[in-house]
């Protein structure tokens, strides 16, 4: 039993722990659950049966859902602007081993969720899957680079130092995506490497600081997917925007679930507008009412992310000279 006395109407999420996220609740057979999502009005009780814990299960090991078009780039890939190394996966479409045709990149955000069910915290995105069928379907093809966050996530997505995170490490990181790891990847694939083929995505911080990159390297990122942006923990991104967003020609994608609450939803949009008053970019915005702050809602919003910033690629990818 938990008395919590004084909080604020709203709408608050949370789960159950021993202790520590290796020892959060889970349903009877060990599957994950989603936040426990409740909407405060007044005073109330409320009773939870937790079915589980994930270490009760730690025995049932999670399987490797990758398709064989995704292969490691390197588990310890240098980051000299961040002073470590990381993991980077790539995808490539299943044309590439037959044919000499140059593609598109999307670098992605949190990689360890994008690929493989083995490696995700809380279900992945299903983008090797999901590609798969939508270029079955006549979409573009195209490159995808997934770099796994590292220890300190929450200064690595953040380009502004943040009195209750710590220091901001976004600049570095979005450095190390623009002068190392793209050039790395043009080097050894077959890419094309102007800013309209050029794509950056993520969500929450990843989100947060997907954005901040196609504001500071407009002539390397083209397009960017902004899912979730936790624009909450960078408030000096609005000026940021104001002051440099002239340099923005690309095209952006921005989603909020409206169940992530109302300063989501606004902070998005405001950001959009003063995008919008100060840039010549396109941009593409979605909310969807009924969606959290999950990757199921991320994965259920990537095909439309997808077919937007491809929709001026409908001839490529296209020969070598």
């Amino acid at each position: 039993e938990i008395n919590i006395p004084n909080l604020r109407a709203g709408q608050y999420e949370f789960k159950f722990t021993r202790g520590s996220w290796a020892r959060v609740a889970t349903t009877g057979k060990g599957a994950g659950l989603e936040n426990n999502l409740v909407k405060l009005n007044s005073d109330t009780t409320l009773v939870f049966k937790v079915e589980g814990w994930q270490d009760d299960f730690a025995a049932i090991r999670k399987k490797h859902t990758t398709s064989p078009n995704v292969k490691l780039v390197d588990t310890a890939f240098a980051m000299p602007q961040l002073g470590r190394a990381g993991r980077i996966w790539i995808y490539l479409p299943r044309s590439y081993k037959n044919t000499k045709k140059v593609y598109p990149v999307l670098y992605m955000q949190d990689g360890q969720n994008m690929f493989d069910e083995f490696s995700a915290a809380n279900g992945e995105w299903n983008i090797d899957e999901t590609l798969d069928s939508l270029t079955a379907k006549g979409q573009p093809e195209s490159i995808v680079v997934a770099i796994e966050n590292g220890p300190k996530r929450l200064n690595e997505y953040n380009p502004y130092d943040n009195e209750r995170f710590g220091k901001g490490e976004g600049l570095a990181y979005v450095q190390f995506l623009a002068k190392t790891l793209k050039p790395y990847i043009d080097q050894n694939y077959r890419t094309r490497r102007e800013p309209s083929a050029t794509m950056i995505a993520g969500s929450s911080m990843g989100g947060l600081i997907s954005y901040y990159a196609m504001l500071a390297y407009p002539d390397v990122f083209g397009k960017a997917g902004i899912f979730s942006p936790s624009f909450w923990v960078a408030p000096a991104i609005t000026a940021y925007t104001d002051s440099v967003a002239s340099r923005v020609k690309g095209k952006l994608f921005f989603y909020v679930g409206g169940l992530e609450g109302n300063e989501a939803v606004e902070d998005m949009y405001k950001v959009m507008q003063h995008l919008g008053t100060h840039s010549a970019a396109l941009v593409y915005s979605v909310t969807d009412p009924n969606a959290r702050h999950n990757e199921a809602a991320w994965r259920k919003w990537f095909p439309e992310f997808y077919k937007f910033i491809m929709a001026d690629w409908t001839n490529y990818p296209i020969p070598l000279n």
